[in-house]
């Protein structure tokens, strides 16, 4: 796309479709896929980019108080300048189709102009992070909703680099008495555009059934508000914008965009171009080009968007705590799912935070737990009788083709997610051979080694200062005849199984691995599970070892 055609596109109204910072193109993998495969985005918009990298806040970072409507807090997680240069300059080298939008975060004119001068040569447009509502002070909307000091930053940031060659687009909040002000004050200091709007707020977040507030940050919980309820706040400032600064500016549209007449009327605001952000975290990735497509050209995206509430918590009561070696727990919660090989959900703690878990069993809902972290200190502390939380099923069941005969294998904490599979292969007839390896023998006692028994012939193998001692037990003569394996645990791990068994002949395609990536939202909204160009998070976490390689995963 040649970047004039922005140029008074509000005037046109062509259709020209945007990824929003902090939604979906937040990594490198993500970003080539909007580009490679889904042709109906026209730009691609980073994640807020630092100096320095930011480890942002912990989970949890996103809320939903209807479906459709968000609360979020990142806290401008991102991996710092000199670990995401590299890869902006790759992906530059290998050619693009769409226009690249870097988003840049900092506290300081000098910030901004190190991180201007060091991504400019890659960017089409560099867009400033003047917005963000629950940032640390000195960042993000402490800009913004200051005329001074938004004009201050950027007459400074020309005057340091007049040779810039992307367009500078400065993103405002809408949370201030005058948007339009200061949208025409820092156009008058030299950018060339806007970028309107960031998210509503910060709003405070509870959970209905404990009273307690959701997102863990250092502001209180609060957090920005996001999806179908700003809309009518965000065509607002954008006609506010619009009137403030004429026709020859750019502004790229967005908040609350969600249906083909959501662009239009971005259009019809004075919006040159449109981004699009949270609904996507509404429709499958392998949906996205679809109902893209059908927002370009007016389509019916109804069975395309999802109108399921799937951040919803559950209250679950602590009905049995089982310790073994290691800094394992096995944790039983009232209640049930059901949930199939593929899918997990988020356990949270009030005021402790949350992390996603394999379910083990689904009655009596069963968890296997290895003490790391924070997190799962705070869940080695609570007591029988305790109530925690769950929200899901994240995923999508397993993908495969039935055999007569399966090796399962798991390493570590990964047994946790062998039960489901036995009792899937189970329903198939499938003889099972399974074996988990343990960092010691608990005598019979290792953690699901009952449930897991009672599927098919089952070892535990301890490591004995061997890590993954378990692979060794893999001989030519367990994979001769019609069998598949399914292997969990960590990357290595599986990595060195599937080597294992494709040089003893089994074919890639009868290998399925537990890819349980980091994630923070479940809802494919941050990234961060991102997995050879898939979300787990939505599309479930089995892979065969033949579509890993393919895409060139690193486990």
């Amino acid at each position: 796309m040649d970047i004039s055609a922005l140029r008074k596109n509000h005037l046109r109204k062509t259709p020209i479709l945007a990824t929003v910072s902090g939604v979906a193109s937040t990594k490198k993998e993500l970003i080539e896929l909007f580009d490679r495969k889904i042709p109906s985005i026209d730009i691609i918009t980073t994640k807020s980019f630092q100096v320095k990298p930011n480890p942002g806040n912990r989970e949890p970072i996103v809320c939903s108080p209807s479906a459709g409507d968000f609360g979020n807090s990142v806290g401008l997680r991102n991996p710092g300048m000199d670990v995401i240069l590299p890869e902006i300059q790759e992906i530059r080298a290998n050619g693009m189709r769409a226009l690249l939008n870097i988003s840049l975060s900092a506290s300081s004119p000098e910030d901004f102009i190190t991180l201007v001068k060091a991504f400019d040569p890659y960017a089409d447009m560099l867009e400033l992070n003047f917005s963000c509502p629950h940032a640390a002070a000195g960042y993000g909307a402490s800009i913004g909703s200051d005329k001074a000091i938004a004009e201050s930053y950027v007459k400074a940031i020309n005057d340091a680099y007049p040779e810039r060659k992307a367009l500078l687009i400065i993103k405002l909040t809408p949370n201030v008495p005058d948007i339009g002000m200061i949208a025409k004050a820092v156009i008058d200091a030299g950018a060339d555009g806007i970028a309107a709007i960031n998210t509503v707020g910060p709003k405070l977040y509870t959970e209905p059934h404990s009273g307690a507030v959701i997102l863990n940050n250092k502001v209180g919980g609060k957090g920005g508000a996001s999806g179908e309820w700003v809309r009518e706040e965000a065509l607002e400032c954008i006609r506010e914008i619009r009137k403030a600064i004429g026709d020859e500016p750019i502004i790229l549209g967005m908040g609350g965009v969600t249906r083909p007449c959501d662009v239009s009327a971005m259009l019809e605001a004075g919006a040159d171009s449109v981004g699009i952000g949270s609904a996507l975290s509404r429709v499958m990735p392998t949906e996205w080009e679809n109902y893209l497509h059908a927002m370009k050209t007016g389509g019916d995206v109804s069975s395309l968007l999802s109108n399921e509430n799937k951040l919803v918590y559950t209250p679950h009561t602590v009905t049995g705590i089982e310790m073994h070696k290691g800094d394992v727990m096995i944790m039983t919660l009232s209640g049930n799912l059901s949930c199939q090989p593929g899918e997990f959900v988020f356990i949270w703690v009030p005021g402790k935070g949350e992390k996603p878990f394999s379910v083990a069993v689904n009655n009596p809902l069963t968890f296997l737990i290895k003490k790391r972290g924070e997190f799962t200190r705070a869940l080695f502390d609570t007591k029988v009788g305790d109530t925690v939380y769950t929200r899901g099923l994240y995923g999508s069941p397993m993908v495969y083709t039935p055999s007569r005969k399966a090796l399962l294998i798991g390493g570590g904490t990964g047994a946790a997610v062998l039960p489901l599979i036995g009792e899937k292969l189970k329903g198939d007839g499938t003889e099972m051979d399974i074996r988990v390896g343990v960092v010691e023998k608990e005598d019979g006692n290792e953690p699901l080694g009952d449930v897991l028994s009672s599927y098919g012939r089952y070892q535990a193998v301890a490591d004995d200062g061997k890590p993954g001692r378990v692979l060794d037990t893999i001989t030519k003569e367990d994979i001769e005849g019609d069998v598949s394996a399914y292997i969990v645990g960590p990357g290595k791990m599986m990595e060195k199984a599937a080597m294992i068994l494709t040089s003893l002949g089994m074919d890639d395609n009868r290998i399925y691995l537990s890819m349980e990536k980091n994630t923070m939202c479940g809802i494919g909204m941050c990234g961060e599970c991102v997995c050879g160009g898939h979300l787990p998070c939505k599309e479930g976490t089995f892979f065969t070892w033949h579509t890993l390689k393919e895409n060139g995963v690193s486990l």
